[in-house]
């Protein structure tokens, strides 16, 4: 279809279906042995493009006859996410690594805010570390609607040219920041763990887990601007604020797209727990056999004041629910103490627990990995160790009563 970012030849398309397969947009469909194309789902990922084995499909996209002076990006951004008014940790967190990145680079650090009455955020901001706050405050940001704050983000973008920019991998971060780097035509890494300037390119190096979390991959956008990364709450520590900080506060007025959806009604999950945030996690894995000796670890949990935390293998099993996951798949956490009992200690598991202060490990393997990032390590029978845990407690609590 000429109107298309992609043309397909009716005389070499055999039907395989295999664009289809390969489409991450649902954007193609068969009339009859042919595939088709739907201009308005096509976003010229161009995936379909290399899965045709017969070279059926082809870009219609014209070459860009000026490519953009990477120059003109200047400066470090974080987009402050906020519910309701109240900056998330995150941001301050990123702010901080951004104060790091913005001296290596040489360049102005600054905060994005989009919402409804956040005005009073960017003192807040500036104390943490931002030189400049963006603040975009307008009814149709009072609630979050993804294509609202893609739009919204996407204009500054392009008034400002920032080199970096950075938000947190939550779940607002993850569903619109890949919608920003699309339309700014611009590469994202997500779920970053470390990040820092390239001392002789400049360039933003994004390191991550891949391969399951076998390696650490460090990836480079080195043609287009700007350089997005989105990282997980608690993989950087917040610095204390400095009230005595001075920044400057830009109100932008935007025309905004309307939303596609809107929020009728909205309920917490009752079963949910902020893994993230607590001080003292007690966490289970495999060695626990089955989800009855969970039972053990949320009374040792309720004694010391904490929560539950577990691998993925106790989620996978259908034991607890996901909001307990710890891990690379899970949440990233930061406690001060962190008891494993059971847990081997795969890779995708240490990302998401090694930032906490102390790690107490219990397990019948002297060669566990978890051993290898513990302060403290027990080899020996759980379900030897748990209940005289337990019972140690409670005798202190009662004694101290």
């Amino acid at each position: 279809m000429a109107d298309a970012p992609i043309f397909i030849d009716p005389a070499k398309c055999r039907g395989c279906k295999k664009c289809i397969t390969a489409c991450p947009f649902d954007a193609l469909f068969m009339e009859g042995k042919l595939a088709v194309v739907k201009p308005d789902e096509c976003r010229a990922c161009n995936a379909c493009i290399k899965a045709c084995p017969f070279k059926a499909i082809t870009s219609t996209a014209k070459a860009e006859t000026k490519k953009a002076d990477l120059g003109d990006f200047k400066g470090i951004w974080v987009f402050a996410e906020q519910h309701h008014g109240k900056v998330q940790e995150v941001a301050y967190e990123l702010l901080a690594t951004g104060r790091r990145l913005a001296k290596d680079r040489g360049c102005e650090l600054a905060a994005v805010v989009l919402g409804h009455n956040v005005k009073d955020s960017a003192s807040h901001l500036i104390a943490a570390g931002a030189d400049k706050v963006y603040v975009v405050d307008q009814p149709e940001l009072a609630e979050y609607e993804a294509n609202v704050y893609t739009d919204a983000l996407n204009q500054l973008i392009a008034k400002y040219k920032p080199e970096v920019i950075l938000a947190g991998a939550t779940a607002v971060g993850r569903a619109f920041f890949a919608k920003v780097a699309v339309r700014a035509r611009t590469g994202l890494t997500a779920d970053c763990t470390a990040l820092s300037i390239d001392k002789e390119s400049h360039l933003l190096h994004q390191t991550r887990p891949a391969f399951g979390g076998n390696i650490m991959a460090t990836i480079m956008t080195p043609n287009h601007r700007p350089q997005m990364a989105t990282v997980r709450p608690k993989v950087f520590k917040m610095t204390p604020p400095d009230a005595k900080r001075k920044g400057e506060t830009l109100l932008e007025a935007l025309k905004l797209v309307a939303g596609d959806s809107r929020i009728v009604k909205a309920e917490r999950n009752a079963s949910a727990v902020n893994i993230a945030e607590a001080e003292i996690i007690v966490a289970g894995g495999r060695g626990l056999k089955k989800a009855e000796n969970l039972e053990q670890l949320k009374r040792l949990a309720d004694l010391l004041g904490g929560v539950v935390g577990v691998s993925r293998a106790c989620v996978d099993a259908g034991w607890i629910s996901a909001s307990h996951q710890v891990g690379q798949t899970g949440k990233t956490v930061c406690p001060k103490i962190y008891l494993a009992f059971g847990i081997s200690g795969a890779i995708q598991h240490l990302e998401g627990m090694r930032g906490a202060d102390t790690i107490i490990a219990i397990n019948n393997d002297p060669h566990a990995a978890i051993f290898n990032v513990a302060d403290l390590g027990i080899v020996g029978d759980l379900f030897e160790i748990l209940p005289m845990l337990i019972e140690a407690v409670e005798a202190k609590n009662n004694g101290a009563k």
